[in-house]
């Protein structure tokens, strides 16, 4: 793989991001700072680009360091993140800056094994961090970098099947500026070798792509057999007090979405039951909100009613005008607004 032509390519076309320092900075000397690439790859885990930017202004508005980060209750973290999901990613966030603080003086480690100590840092954000940061010659593998190399070897498996291969390949590429060249990958396969075009004409790697040889790149990577997706089924209960404040509770610290706000619901299971209000009240179905997660679709019947508020002592009475600052999840935002409440 020509590495040359991957850097040159980038020095032209490199993406502007608020995390990022471009390569004309990093000639003039210019470090980039581990807080804010560790931030961005966290956030960027499971979700695009375009998602994640507002999130990050925000985040580094509200904490510049991780210091501010550290230092911050989790309840805090855990609301701004609302809407980014995969919501451990937050509480591990936390936990990572908080050691980060506490073992390390505030300053992360500068290679990607001491790197992997740290809650939450696995392989991947591990190698991204001590290449862009501290240009350890390390192979930063993610689902962009999956696609073009799959691309261009003609991968006939899919990726999962030969991640180790693939990675070992990428590592013997790796030049001196590995986290320029990290990058450029990353941009290659973000708007060059994308998921439905491959732009071959204007690809640095275009002369030893296999695939482009082929005549069918978009036939890469082979994709693997999906298992049917299980569903759950349950039952979500939206209650008012007479002063038009709306019931809600923090779900439990362990768990999916640990720690973050809700309005109480049934068990979720495979069949659906029948619904067992927590309240008297004069219960309204209002109707069904479908949340798609990692490894089940949910299935919720949603109601609604105005209930007294005795013996509701568990969580807290919100008005309808500070539900946006609360730390519900998409799904919760999704079943109050179902029962009409934005």
């Amino acid at each position: 793989m020509d590495s040359t032509s991957v850097l040159a390519w980038y020095d032209r076309h490199a993406r502007e991001l608020p995390w990022r320092v471009s390569p004309a900075d990093r000639r003039q000397g210019v470090r980039p700072d581990p807080y804010r690439v560790w931030l961005s790859e966290v956030m960027l885990q499971q979700t695009t680009v375009a998602a994640v930017k507002a999130y990050f202004v925000r985040f580094t508005t509200l904490w510049p360091t991780v210091q501010d980060l550290a230092a911050t209750p989790l309840d805090n973290v855990l609301r701004e993140w609302a809407g980014l999901g995969y919501y451990a990613r937050a509480r591990n966030l936390h936990a990572c800056a908080r050691a980060v603080v506490a073992e390390h003086g505030g300053a992360f480690p500068d290679s990607a094994a001491g790197l992997q100590s740290l809650p939450g840092i696995g392989a991947y954000t591990s190698a991204a961090i001590a290449a862009i940061c501290f240009d350890e010659r390390v192979a930063v593998l993610d689902g962009n970098l999956d696609r073009v190399l799959a691309r261009y070897y003609a991968l006939d498996v899919p990726v999962r099947e030969a991640k180790d291969a693939l990675r070992g390949a990428l590592q013997l590429a790796v030049p001196a500026r590995a986290g320029d060249f990290a990058q450029a990958m990353m941009d290659l396969g973000a708007t060059i070798c994308a998921p439905r075009a491959a732009m071959c004409l204007v690809c640095p790697l275009h002369d030893g792509c296999e695939a482009r040889q082929q005549g069918e790149p978009t036939r890469f990577p082979v994709k693997p057999v999906k298992a049917e997706r299980p569903v759950r089924r349950g039952h979500a209960f939206v209650m008012r007090d007479g002063g038009g404040d709306v019931y809600l509770q923090s779900r439990p610290g362990k768990g999916l979405l640990a720690g973050m706000t809700e309005v109480p619901t049934s068990d979720w299971g495979d069949d659906l039951g029948e619904p067992d209000f927590p309240a008297k009240g004069d219960w309204r179905r209002h109707g069904q909100v479908v949340h798609v997660f990692t490894h089940f679709r949910l299935e919720l019947e949603v109601w609604s009613a105005l209930v007294a508020p005795d013996g509701l002592n568990a969580g807290w009475w919100a008005p309808p005008e500070a539900l946006k600052g609360e730390a519900l999840p998409t799904l919760f935002r999704k079943v109050l607004a179902e029962a009409g409440l934005s």
